[in-house]
């Protein structure tokens, strides 16, 4: 027989409005109690009964994740976080990818599958803050990443600004002063990019020296852009990668030149995905808290409506071998 709220509220020593304030999220309840609450949720294998929710709430506790490639490493791992932190919750997640496309982006951002969810939590590419405000779909929406404009909805997001400006400032502190920043996107309404270009700017305010563009953000987009700029007369002693992916096909890249990665060429990279931790040498990054970013996107999920929220997640440089 499946276990009850109160078969877990007894095993826990709680009451049953306890252990549901826990499995549906609520925010206002002491930690220890909600570790206990959890750690006999687990021990009996309570899992919520999401059709009787349905029927008596009028909700169905299916939140949708929608993010531009779900086979990108950072994507991926923000995922496995965010599924499990919602099942914490009682809430099922259901993943969506648009690869970027702004046609598939706004047909997301519109309704189509608002039937079937309580919320979205959306990372988009290609579709402008004004389509974003000029949203009519009644949905709860949480964005996810940096966005440029006035959005209308809640948004949860590092400062790319600092963390880039925190990146360089390392790599000038190291002696390097020819640094490269890869990564633009001219073409793209992503606005990552551009605020990881502007804190590369300000940290080398009195010195700018090269800023690459990508036309993806991936290893091989990497791998093509530093072969050529080691290439150049004068290659850089450094190169600040606006992800992870990008800076680890550099890596490859100044292998397969002879660069010796620090001595000749440091990076530092964005995103502290875990192929980074095995490279070598392994990959200095910025490390965003990808299991904050994911709770408090969907505490803004179950928040009460009010004017949206801009909320930045914690963020820190974690320093390794290639700088």
């Amino acid at each position: 027989m499946n276990p009850k709220l109160r078969d877990v509220a007894e095993h826990a020593g709680v009451s049953v409005r306890t252990v549901s304030n826990v499995v549906n999220g609520f925010r206002y309840v002491a930690p220890a109690t909600r570790e206990r609450v959890q750690a006999s949720i687990d021990a009996l294998g309570y899992r919520p009964n999401l059709a009787a929710r349905t029927l008596r709430r009028g909700r169905t506790g299916l939140v949708a994740l929608v993010v531009p490639e779900i086979d990108s490493p950072y994507f991926a791992e923000l995922a496995a976080r965010t599924v499990r932190i919602a099942e914490r919750r009682g809430l099922t997640v259901l993943i969506d990818q648009t690869d970027g496309d702004a046609e598939r982006e706004k047909e997301l951002l519109h309704g189509r599958r608002s039937q079937l969810v309580d919320g979205v939590l959306f990372s988009p590419w290609a579709v402008a803050p004004a389509e974003l405000a000029a949203r009519t779909d009644t949905v709860p929406l949480v964005l996810l990443g940096e966005h440029d404009g006035t959005t209308g909805v809640d948004h949860v997001a590092i400062d790319n600004v600092a963390a880039a400006r925190e990146a360089t400032e390392h790599l000038l502190a190291t002696g390097r002063r020819r640094i490269a920043a890869l990564g633009i996107q001219p073409e793209s309404l992503n606005a990552t990019a551009r605020q990881r270009l502007a804190g590369y700017r300000e940290a080398q305010a009195d010195r700018p020296w090269l800023e690459i563009p990508v036309r993806r953000l991936h290893r091989a987009d990497g791998h093509r852009a530093m072969l050529a700029l080691l290439d150049r007369a004068e290659p850089p002693d450094a190169v600040f990668c606006f992800t992870d992916e990008l800076a680890l096909g550099a890596l490859r890249a100044a292998a397969d030149r002879g660069v010796a990665v620090p001595d000749d060429l440091a990076l530092v990279g964005f995103d502290d995905i875990e192929d980074g931790r095995f490279s070598v040498p392994a990959l200095t990054t910025v490390s965003p808290d990808k299991d904050r970013i994911a709770e408090l996107a969907l505490d803004c999920l179950a928040a009460e409506p009010g004017p949206p929220r801009s909320i930045v997640a914690p963020h820190r440089l974690v320093v390794r071998g290639t700088s």
